[in-house]
């Protein structure tokens, strides 16, 4: 049993009494115990703090201004994947909320609460809706303050103050009193300099993707060609009988022609059907086993998986029942995230995900040419041609199988497979100092400034 003793002077304190015992809980005492004796109030550190907002009636169009939601602000990192967009005269609507550099990210209400990040250079200008604050700060390094807010000490605080039980949520007069530990100049610059060269290997990583997806293009002719939305076209009622369908879209000429490069590829061709393994079969978790779920928010832009959901399995949700391992590919079959596709490493081996993926590998094509080839226009085009339904659009087993996929050459495909493998490998290098860079800043504040840069050197 855990309790806490706490003087009813210091209950009526905060602005709003808080008299539940999640407040006061041993661990949140203790994490402010360790802070308490060398900090000052994060409103000492701001200039100005305000909240997103979703313009009246959003329609997201395909390209403008980059619209930020939770999901999109991750630890010490902004997230391009799954991003949306706003027009000018939506962004003008909620003008006050647009970022600057350096601007302080904090998301605020949901599951997703206490994530925070440092707008960069490619986001000035972003927005970002009601879920998440944004902060102009003085006299601290942006860098260490985010790292610190995402640190146990930071999101403890997050944890403490947030209120609300259908959707929790932190408000601006709480987040105001959060406690900022006053660490030298020295090791504020270090924890910054660790999150620069974070960043800069994460670009690299996408970077080395996009030459992974140039050189299957470019292997299949393909590099220029864009598909052609026409707005009339001929074909066969024996088409649609054969088909078993009558939409307009399914018929469009674009997809035709996509798969008319394919069937003309020099190393030959087949149906994704006949080139991978289809593993569908249902997996019932035991209860009382710990297992680490993926689902479709924690699929990342260059078909990683930046995070699961670790739960016992009678806490999975229903749809948790598909295993995958080291090496397989997964991809999403709902329309509007078809672009959400994986390569699990061994960090997921023996993992569950949804069953809204599909789960494939193959002896012909490697895993990393199989990645590239279905997030590209490629796998794009026919995979949303395959989506049929009406409340929930989505790609059936028997449409994934007839995708056609181009035999890549194997010296091709193995120039592929290293840029995606040098790909993950500075995704994975940026993910684990962005971690060092946080236990830095617990260890600065258990001991001290020096002890923490030493142990940062040593594992970075």
């Amino acid at each position: 049993m855990q309790y806490s003793i706490v003087n009813f002077s210091e209950v009526n304190l905060h602005r709003d009494t808080r008299l539940d015992a999640s407040h006061y809980h041993p661990w949140h005492l203790e994490n402010l115990n360790k802070i308490k004796k060398k900090s000052f109030p994060l409103s000492e550190y701001i200039t100005h703090i305000s909240g997103g907002a979703t313009p009246l009636g959003a329609v997201y169009p395909d390209e403008g201004i980059p619209f930020l939601r939770v999901q999109n602000i991750m630890p010490n990192y902004i997230s391009a994947s799954g991003i949306k967009y706003l027009s000018p005269s939506q962004n003008q609507e909620i003008l006050r909320s647009q970022l600057k550099k350096d601007d302080v990210l904090l998301t605020i209400t949901g599951v997703s609460y206490g994530k925070s990040a440092v707008v960069t250079d490619e986001f000035v200008g972003a927005n970002i809706n009601q879920h998440s604050v944004k902060m102009t700060v003085k006299n601290v390094a942006p860098y260490f303050l985010s790292t610190f807010l995402n640190c146990k000490y930071g999101y403890s605080q997050s944890t403490r103050h947030v209120v609300g039980i259908t959707r929790p949520a932190l408000d601006y007069s709480s987040i105001r009193t959060f406690l900022i530990p006053d660490l030298n100049k020295e090791f504020q610059d270090t924890i910054s300099s660790c999150c620069h060269i974070a960043e800069k290997l994460r670009k690299d990583s996408k970077e080395c993707y996009n030459k992974a997806q140039t050189l299957l293009l470019s292997e299949l002719g393909l590099t220029d060609w864009q598909p052609k939305q026409q707005l009339t076209f001929v074909k066969n009622f024996s088409d649609t009988e054969s088909a078993g369908r009558i939409d307009a879209d399914y018929f469009q000429p674009k997809y035709d022609d996509i798969v008319k490069a394919i069937r003309e590829y020099s190393g030959g061709w087949d149906t994704l059907g006949k080139l991978v393994r289809l593993q569908d079969s249902k997996f019932n978790p035991d209860a009382e086993t710990e297992y680490k779920y993926i689902e479709l928010a924690n699929i990342g832009g260059n078909g990683e998986v930046t995070g699961c959901m670790v739960e016992q399995g009678e806490d999975l949700p229903t749809r948790a029942r598909r295993k995958v391992n080291t090496r397989d590919v997964i991809v999403s079959s709902v329309e509007g995230s078809l672009d959400s596709i994986a390569l699990i490493t061994e960090e997921y081996d023996n993992a569950l995900c949804s069953t809204g993926f599909h789960v494939v590998r193959s002896d012909m094509l490697k895993s990393e040419v199989l990645l590239v080839l279905l997030k590209s226009i490629i796998g794009q085009l026919q995979l949303k041609k395959g989506c049929s339904g009406t409340i929930l659009t989505a790609i059936n087993k028997e449409e994934f199988s007839k995708i056609a996929v181009p035999r890549i050459r194997e010296d091709k495909q193995t120039e592929i497979q290293q840029k995606v493998l040098e790909s993950f490998q500075r995704r994975k290098r940026a993910k684990d100092l962005l971690e060092y860079a946080k236990r830095a800043v617990e260890i600065a504040i258990e001991q001290d400034e020096p002890a923490a840069i030493d142990w940062l050197e040593s594992v970075s």
